[in-house]
């Protein structure tokens, strides 16, 4: 996917750090559903590089373009482009993270503007104490977790296994990430993958135990 807002590479979960250029359009649209053609202001906040169009399209073909019903989290939601997709194409709750001010206002923003108080959560903070937030009050598991973190930094091994406390029994995991992913975690399966530029994007489906039982038994036999 904050999520997709980037900044120094000390920042704690949740913060950005420099990862392409520093330039950044100053406004895109959401692209698909009710929504359709609204646009998102890219607020001036250092590194800040929202989704790419063509990557938020793929993306959402490979998910079916409806989302009824699904329950989505955003963690590092930047220009909130993620989750408001989601949340434009039919999700029925919508849970975004993002710790820089200035994006959570421009977000809250489009918010007001929809009326999507009632289908979208906007958190302001950091990525791992939101989930641990959502963990104490009891929150549902997710469908899908749309994860752009800072390229430069280890989120992605930092916060796993709390996202997979946090899916769904057969659910997703979409990652963006400076390089392509090599092998998924224990008990995942890369479904689709691509790149565009220097973006390479990924989506994780969780196994369901039979199949991560098989999974295991033939990378065994392959390694006999």
């Amino acid at each position: 996917m904050p999520s997709g807002s980037r900044r120094s590479p000390a920042a704690r979960a949740g913060e950005r750090s420099p990862r392409g250029p520093a330039s950044a359009p100053g406004r895109i649209r959401i692209i698909g559903g009710q929504w359709k053609r609204t646009p998102l202001d890219v607020p001036a906040v250092p590194g800040l590089r929202p989704t790419p169009d063509r990557v938020r399209e793929t993306l959402f073909n490979w998910l079916g373009r409806s989302l009824d019903g699904w329950r989505c989290l955003d963690l590092f939601a930047g220009t909130g482009a993620l989750g408001l997709e989601a949340a434009s194409r039919g999700a029925r709750r919508v849970v975004m993270v993002e710790r820089d001010r200035a994006a959570c206002r421009s977000i809250a923003d489009v918010m007001d503007r929809l009326s999507a108080g009632g289908l979208v959560e906007l958190i302001e903070g950091d990525a791992q104490r939101a989930l641990e937030t959502l963990r104490r009050r009891g929150e549902p598991p997710f469908d899908i977790i749309f994860l752009d973190p800072p390229f430069s930094e280890d989120w992605i091994e930092r916060l796993w296994p709390d996202l997979e406390a946090a899916t769904s029994r057969a659910g997703l995991v979409y990652v963006e990430a400076g390089r392509a992913m090599g092998h998924p975690p224990a008990g995942w399966r890369l479904e689709r993958s691509g790149c565009a530029g220097q973006v390479h994007y990924h989506l994780l489906r969780r196994m369901e135990p039979n199949e991560e039982l098989r999974h295991g038994e033939s990378r065994l036999s392959g390694n006999l």
